[in-house]
């Protein structure tokens, strides 16, 4: 085992209440990469600025190896005084470093390093802050939320650089796709306190629950302990002094421990409020068109949304996905072609701006709108710090300004008061930025089980993939114009939609090139229906049985690794059942878009 080149032991920090860190440890060598995880206010920002040497422990080792060079990147960067984002990019080297690699970094993260900082919008900040902590090539990468504000071939760019980097890596990040790609460790910070998984982030859900499970069952056998020794207490004190003293003596200290047991911060509890049902035809959009000078920026497109449909936006920065969304919401007139909505609609919107949020407002005041100390939740009265506990907020912030929360709190604020509306249709841009794993989690439920619309925008897959029910995308992903798509799914399903469209046309154009020069033109040639090969029709029969293998496999495995003891006395067993469990759902994956791509095929060939 190669020596650490950074290591955090037992570190202590407390801002006057309880400790925020209390026993949390980090250790990082050449070639880990660690994605550190928490709940909101867990602190994990902290321990990564401490690292950083940005924040002094009050008590505990901090080491860095000497000769280590450290970058961080922070979620708010300074560009100081710098004129250009070239300058302020290669302030970030060190003697010896190539000047080529922050040029090369620039031009793939879509910046020419001309741009005045001052001026850049917040994907275009977070791309330069990027730029000058990976120029260096540091032995030590620190990350914090580095995915916020990019977009989706940014995010997948910055996947394969991270994998390729020989920098060691902690990174912190709400993307669990983006986590699963990058991470093959795990640090959850939990309660002041770290615990390792030497498995990347794919591993680590599973991991917590048995975790807090083993917790839960060793807090319940302690219970009972004390309830023995109390009996004993009670009816069994004997006139041996000596002995009993001592077993006083643990009594008091199993009291002490079970009294003191800090459990796992509770899970956001909320659901939208429901206002009348809207129209079945909640928006219709007809051939609309939208230009800004000579660039078009939706070419003419039509789309019926329902009742109940969940449609998500995706593209690049500067797709104009902002703008097809306020055309499709009527709050910008298309150029040409109608936009109708539909009857009774309620509308309730989260914007990834968070321009609402006036900073000096009291957290009770911004969710009451000023209207006392109650407000109305599903046609019920609730007191403010009543409701504010389900979405994890004290009682005693109910008074707070808004400017002392940190961006994940201000992100869940935003989704209290956005809950507490009457709605039938949520306009959501950007929902998932700042927010933790826990709290995603309910907001894909509330989605998912909202009876009204959803129109959102978004760049976490693992979220579009888990919510939506069909995908507007450019029809040209790497350079958009105007053109706009809808495919039935979620983002996978729509890479593999347009990954058979694009092998039918390069089958289409070799056929064409193979026609020879007094072939009949296409035009006047009978149309005739292609057949599957054998090979092909075998495969899609026979795919969806193999599929429910690989998942009665995973379920078998599933079963075994429900039994909690197991962890504990076999951990090479457990190891290697989730290892299987993994290779199974990978080739779900795969035979599932073998499936969709011959599905597609099929009926494209029956006409």
């Amino acid at each position: 085992m190669a020596p650490p080149i950074l290591k955090l032991d037992d570190i202590l920090l407390s801002f006057g209440g309880a400790p925020l860190l209390n026993g949390a440890s980090l250790q990082v060598e050449p070639g880990d990469k660690i994605c550190l995880v928490g709940r909101n206010g867990s602190g994990k920002s902290t321990l990564l600025k401490i690292a950083a040497g940005m924040v002094e422990a009050q008590s505990g080792e901090v080491f860095r190896h000497p000769s280590s060079t450290v970058r961080y990147l922070e979620q708010a960067p300074d560009f100081g005084d710098f004129k250009t984002v070239m300058a302020y990019a290669e302030a970030g080297l060190g003697p010896g470093d190539d000047p080529y690699r922050v040029t090369y970094l620039l031009s793939h993260l879509g910046l020419t390093g001309e741009e005045d900082p001052r001026n850049l919008s917040g994907g275009e900040a977070r791309r330069a802050a990027l730029a000058r902590v990976l120029a260096p090539e540091p032995d030590i990468l620190l990350l914090d939320e580095p995915t916020n504000h990019l977009d989706l071939p940014t995010i997948e760019w910055l996947e394969g650089e991270l994998q390729k980097n020989r920098s060691a890596l902690v990174v912190i990040s709400h993307d669990r796709r983006f986590l699963e790609k990058v991470s093959n460790a795990t640090v959850w910070l939990d309660r002041g306190t770290s615990r390792r998984l030497s498995r990347g982030f794919a591993h680590f859900e599973a991991w917590r629950d048995q975790v807090l499970e083993e917790e839960e069952m060793e807090q319940h056998k302690l219970g009972k302990a004390i309830e023995r020794e109390e009996h004993w207490l009670r009816y069994g004190v004997t006139a041996r002094r000596k002995r009993n003293m001592r077993r006083l003596g643990e009594l008091q200290t199993m009291r002490s421990s079970y009294r003191g047991h800090k459990g796992p911060q509770g899970s956001v509890q909320a659901t939208a409020s429901d206002a009348q049902e809207s129209g079945k035809l909640v928006i219709e959009a007809d051939k609309i068109t939208k230009t800004y000078g000579d660039r078009p920026i939706v070419t003419p497109f039509s789309i019926r949304v329902h009742r109940g449909d969940c449609i998500g936006l995706v593209g690049p920065n500067g797709a104009g996905k902002t703008t097809l969304l306020k055309m499709l919401t009527g709050q910008l007139k298309p150029d040409s072609g109608k936009i109708k909505l539909g009857t009774n609609l309620e509308i309730a919107t989260l914007d990834q701006k968070r321009e609402d949020l006036d900073l000096e407002d009291t957290l009770a005041h911004y969710l009451t709108d000023g209207r006392g100390d109650n407000l109305l939740v599903n046609g019920e009265q609730r007191h403010v710090t009543g409701y504010m506990k389900e979405f994890l907020f004290q009682p005693e912030q109910a008074r707070t300004p808004i400017k002392n929360l940190s961006g994940g709190e201000r992100a869940r604020l935003m989704l209290a008061r956005m809950l507490a509306r009457p709605s039938n249709l949520l306009i959501l841009d950007e929902p998932t930025n700042d927010l933790d794993i826990e709290t995603l989690d309910l907001l894909q439920e509330v989605v998912a089980g909202f009876p009204g619309t959803v129109i959102l925008v978004s760049h976490d897959r693992d979220f579009l993939d888990r919510t939506v029910t069909s995908t507007i995308a450019p029809a040209v992903p790497d350079a958009p114009d105007g053109r706009w798509i809808e495919y039935a799914g979620g983002y996978s399903d729509m890479l593999v939609q347009r990954k058979g469209a694009a092998d039918e046309r390069r089958k289409a154009e070799k056929a064409e090139k193979a026609k020879t020069p007094d072939t009949t033109p296409a035009a006047d040639a009978p149309k005739t229906k292609g057949k599957l090969s054998f090979k092909q029709k075998f495969a899609l029969e026979n795919l969806p049985k193999e599929m429910a293998k690989a998942e009665a496999e995973i379920a078998r495995r599933e079963e075994k690794m429900a039994d909690p003891k197991l962890f504990t006395k076999d951990p090479a067993t457990f190891n290697r059942l989730a290892a299987e469990m993994e290779k199974f759902r990978d080739s779900i994956v795969k035979m599932e878009e073998e499936w969709m791509e011959l599905e597609i095929l099929r009926e494209e060939m029956e006409g």
